[in-house]
């Protein structure tokens, strides 16, 4: 004879199995990972001006490509040095790994451990006599033994495809070669989040493709990739989620859906993107299903001009 359930509840501590009950299908799924950096209700003002953002919530998800896009003087170089800790916010929080940033020496010692900012204008954060010399400063300020800062530089500099260029005095560069010198000194560092303030600008459409092509190598390391740029074909072509400066605030989401969003990007002084505009084309002429995603490349809509199977193109 089967026993009745009681009325009240089951004796015992609380979250125990219930007799009789089935068991749950593996696991419980783990907990999301906390972001790499993110903002709680920062702004900042500099002196006797008004505040350049306010009320930002910004959080940089482990392992993604974020695109931080706005106007000229809409606040993204503002924004990118407090995710990098270069300002202090006026009011509320930074977070690394879910810790609160303390901006003093220590704190900022060890945040800088996980996070790089790489400026705009290469002339900026060169200052060393030599290209090896520039990218080794960072490591040395680690600490780290001589073995060590020279394994990173090597690898810096492989990755930067810059080798040849380690003993040039860094005011015989090029542009794009004082940009990837740059970038090596922060790669050199290992950083788990590269933060790229217009790293494209003044860069020809050779030197656009091989940075394009080293960022998705750092990414396929684990490297968290943030990039400031105005460029929203680039934008979409490369990243994961964006942030969009607007004048109502700050609109964070999927790139492809933020960015496909007409009077957003109006709102926040940015131009259609070109992938969408081709994408009413193909939709016109019965080549693109309503909600299939735009081709992001020149190279992927050439797939629409060939008598490609529909299950066979990008």
């Amino acid at each position: 004879m089967t026993r009745p359930a009681p009325d009240g509840p089951v004796d015992g501590p609380v979250g125990a199995p219930v007799p009789g009950a089935p068991a749950p299908d593996g696991p419980a799924p783990a907990a999301p990972a906390a972001p790499v950096l993110e903002l709680r209700g920062a702004a900042h003002r500099y002196p006797h001006g008004p505040a350049v953002v306010e009320g930002i919530d910004l959080a940089v998800r482990p392992g993604r490509a974020l695109a931080l896009l706005g106007r000229n003087g809409s606040g993204k170089t503002t924004l990118l040095r407090l995710l990098t800790g270069s300002l202090r916010p006026t009011s509320g929080r930074l977070l690394c790994a879910g810790e609160e940033v303390r901006h003093d020496r220590r704190g900022l010692d060890r945040l800088r451990r996980t996070v790089q900012l790489v400026l705009q204008d290469p002339d900026d954060q060169l200052f060393s006599a030599s290209v090896g010399q520039d990218v080794s400063f960072g490591p040395l300020n680690l600490g780290l033994p001589e073995d060590e800062v020279r394994a990173r530089v090597d690898e810096a500099l492989a990755a930067l495809e810059i080798t040849g260029l380690r003993d040039r005095p860094t005011h015989l560069l090029s542009f794009g070669q004082r940009k990837r010198a740059a970038i090596a000194g922060a790669v050199a560092m290992r950083p788990g989040a590269l933060v790229l303030d217009e790293p494209t600008a003044g860069l020809d459409p050779q030197g656009t493709e091989r940075l394009l092509g080293l960022l998705e190598r750092l990414r396929g390391d684990g490297t968290t990739v943030v990039m400031a740029t105005h460029d929203v074909d680039l934008a979409l072509r490369w990243a994961d989620d964006a942030a969009l400066l607007t004048p109502a605030g700050l609109r964070t989401g999927d790139a492809g859906l933020l960015l496909g969003d007409p009077a957003l990007l109006e709102d926040a002084g940015l131009r259609p993107t070109w992938a969408h505009a081709a994408a009413d084309v193909l939709r016109a002429h019965g080549l693109l299903a309503d909600g299939d995603p735009p081709p992001r490349t020149p190279q992927q809509l050439a797939h629409w001009a060939r008598p490609t199977p529909a299950a066979d193109r990008p």
